[in-house]
């Protein structure tokens, strides 16, 4: 059977962009869906935005509304950010508590079988733009909507803190193979990398006849 690797962050406008889509695929192709939750770039490489062009961050804001108008998805900046940083400076904070709870929620759905689609239901609420997505009723109704239990999930966590770290860099270090952004989709070997490439994956998907029947 074909694999799919998905490559994906909490924090990636991008990512949460691409989140129906991406569901789609999974439901209608025949295909090893594996999503492999990383930290936000900002995380694996503080120096990344800081090295950049002034230019750059002007067109992200402009281009992720654009394309949310574009796709009909529900847009506004996460309140709060999920990463603790100074947007003047590029200073990155060492402690990420936001990301630090985000992360193993993640690999945990993971583990229960339902890790895009939970991604999906709480990258809704971070991106929304309302303040206070960030609380355990908010992570606990997210889980509920994909059939997860966010006791069950914390209780994998507590249980497997070392194993879900691992599975982290594990995941980090298979996406650097291939690219450093999110989202990135990697069908058997080969990467599409961006929202922008989700009609090239299906394309792609297509020409080898993986939909289903």
């Amino acid at each position: 059977m074909a694999r799919l690797q998905i490559f994906w962050s909490f924090r990636s406008p991008y990512s949460y962009l691409a989140c129906d889509r991406l569901i789609a695929i999974k439901r209608d192709y025949d295909l090893d869906t594996e999503f492999l939750p990383v930290r936000p770039l900002v995380l694996r490489e503080p120096d990344f935005f800081s090295k950049g062009r002034e230019q750059w961050a002007p067109y992200l804001l402009r281009d992720v509304f654009r394309e949310a108008e574009r796709l009909g998805v529900v847009f506004g900046w996460p309140n709060p950010d999920p990463v603790t940083m100074d947007y003047g400076s590029g200073w990155v904070d060492p402690n990420q508590p936001i990301m630090d709870r985000l992360m193993p929620l993640g690999i945990a759905a993971c583990e229960f079988g339902a890790g895009l689609e939970f991604a999906a239901a709480l990258a809704i609420r971070i991106w929304s733009g309302k303040e206070g997505w960030y609380t355990s009723e908010t992570l606990a109704s997210a889980a509920r909507e994909v059939g997860l239990d966010l006791v069950a999930l914390d209780q994998w966590i507590a249980e497997n803190a070392t194993e879900a770290s691992e599975r982290l860099a594990e995941n980090e270090a298979a996406q650097l193979k291939h690219h450093w952004g999110v989202p990135l989709m990697v069908l058997d070997d080969e990467p599409f990398f961006g929202q922008d490439r989700i009609e090239a994956l299906v394309w792609r998907l297509n020409q080898r006849g993986l939909r289903c029947d």
